[in-house]
This record gives structure tokens, sequence and C-alpha cells, in this order.
């Protein structure tokens, strides 16, 4: 074989190693993010989870609410994992939140997701990822606290850098299964809570903590819903 092809073929089997880099995480190593014991938060006899969280009547539908006013669908800001890293705010929630992924490189992302396998926490079935036309179908990313709920709770009054900010929040977002996600909506609480009961206290402390951290108040028929399925965290 001559050099020159010997280098064409160095140069390609790099390229290949490139273009469809792959990393299989073995789900024997670890559980859900969102299911393993050590990820339920416990709560303070006796304490109000809501506490410093203004309360609102009801929610009142201002009837105004954009999607792009919570900026464009991903940022490239966010720190989960590792933000500012080439990949959306998108693929670095795959990332985070499947197992047994593999990688390819996409566009300005070195390793997006590939194929892999969610643990879903809203159903706690066990969803198929494979990137493809249908993307977004099988595996979607949600706002714990839906963009719309948050417009008409106060985020329309909030700068649209806070805006951008809220909506790739990893703190906000969870890989789920598309048809729960679909299901919910921009629903609070008060009228959906994930279908698996296992995970109400996981979904309702970190509904709470996104309220508090950006000053949002809760309305009041999802009050008692949040409390209640925060009596079902362990106590501390």
């Amino acid at each position: 074989m001559s050099r020159r092809n010997t280098v064409w073929l160095a140069l390609a089997a790099l390229l290949a190693i490139i273009v469809a880099y792959q990393t299989v995480e073995h789900s024997a190593q670890r559980s859900a993010q969102y299911v393993a014991d050590a990820d339920v938060p416990t709560v303070v006899p006796g304490a109000d989870v809501l506490a410093g969280i203004a309360e609102v009547p009801a929610r009142i539908r201002t009837g105004d609410y954009r999607r792009d006013a919570f900026g464009d669908a991903w940022t490239d800001d966010t720190t989960a994992p590792g933000g500012r890293n080439g990949c959306d705010t998108r693929n670095d929630i795959l990332d985070r939140d499947l197992i047994e992924k593999t990688y390819v490189a996409i566009s300005r992302c070195p390793t997006a997701v590939a194929t892999g396998v969610l643990l879903d926490p809203y159903t706690n079935a066990s969803v198929a990822f494979t990137r493809g036309a249908q993307v977004g179908a099988a595996v979607q990313i949600d706002h714990i606290v839906p963009l719309a709920l948050a417009w008409d709770l106060g985020a329309r009054n909030w700068t649209q850098e806070m805006r951008v900010r809220f909506a790739n929040d990893p703190a906000n977002l969870l890989a789920v299964a598309g048809g729960a996600n679909q299901d919910k909506g921009d629903k609070p609480p008060a009228l959906w809570m994930p279908p698996n009961g296992a995970f109400h206290c996981q979904y309702a402390m970190q509904f709470v903590e996104v309220l508090r951290g950006y000053g949002l108040p809760v309305d009041a028929p999802s009050a008692p819903v949040l409390r209640q399925a925060a009596e079902t965290c362990p106590r501390g």
C-alpha cells in the first residue's frame, strides 16, 4: 500500500472517531439520577416547605404569553454539566439524565447523545432514546415550572436576560417521557402531578425551590398539593 493511501486511511479513521465518538455507560454502575435514594430530599418535621413564598389566589392567564419571550429554544450558557461547551442546554440535559449513552458530534456539539435510555421519573418507565428525525418524540426536556405558568405568575415582568436564564436553568429542567410531558403541558401542581407517586417528593421540592429561587409566588390551589407531596419526603 502506498504512503499516500496509508495517510488517507488514517485520516478516514480519525474522522470516523470524531464524527461518531461513542461512550457507553453501564446501567449497573448507577441508577436514574432522580430515583436513587440519595437524591430524595429530606424535610425538617413541622417545617413549611412553602415558607417565604408568596401565595396568590389563583393563576390568572394573561393571554399574552410568547415562547420567544424566553429567548431561543436553547442556549449554550448552561452549567449542566459544563456550559459553553459547544452543546446547547437540551443536549446537556440529555447527557445529564440519560444512561447507557453513545455520542455523536453534531454542529458545534462534540458530545451529543446519539442513543441512550431514560429511566423516566414521571412514569417510572424505561424509554429508549435515538437521535433522529423524531428526536423529540420519545424523550423531551420538561420545564418543571412551565414557562407559560411562570409568565402568568410574574415572569412577564422580568428582564429578557432573566427569562432566558430561567428557560435554560438546569435546576428547572428534566429529561422525561414525551407523553408525560405532553400531558403536563403548562399545568400547575393543582392540575397535574407525575403519575409516578414515588417521585412526588422530588418533584414538589424541586418545583418549590425554583419558585423560591426566582421569587415567583405559588397559586393557592397548588399550595396544599405541594405540601402534601412534601409529606412523602423522608424526615431529616
